[in-house]
């Protein structure tokens, strides 16, 4: 759910059903963009599974920036997989290779 206004859309405040796993890793992609001039989260309270992320940015739509951190977010992370992926087929090859 966005919260914002409807005059200036560069700033806006997106309330998620999530935690700080993911809002953590969103306030670094955000802050990586030179769009995003300021960038943060907060728990409204610790029993509820919900987030607050303020968005302000330096002219562009807040709602179109946030969606292209999550989109950056999602390839840092298949990147990351692959990489992993990649380093334990190489470990099962070389550790095979040494036991036979």
């Amino acid at each position: 759910m966005e919260h914002g206004s409807y005059k200036d859309q560069s700033a806006s405040t997106f309330s998620l059903a999530e935690d700080h796993t993911l809002a953590n890793a969103l306030r670094f992609t955000l802050n990586q963009d030179p769009r995003v001039s300021v960038c943060g989260y907060s728990i409204p309270h610790p029993s509820e599974a919900r987030v607050n992320i303020r968005v302000q940015t330096t002219g562009d739509p807040a709602k179109e920036v946030l969606k292209d951190s999550c989109q950056d977010l999602m390839m840092i992370c298949q990147h990351v997989r692959s990489t992993f992926d990649q380093a334990v087929a190489d470990f099962k090859n070389n550790n095979g290779s040494e036991s036979g």
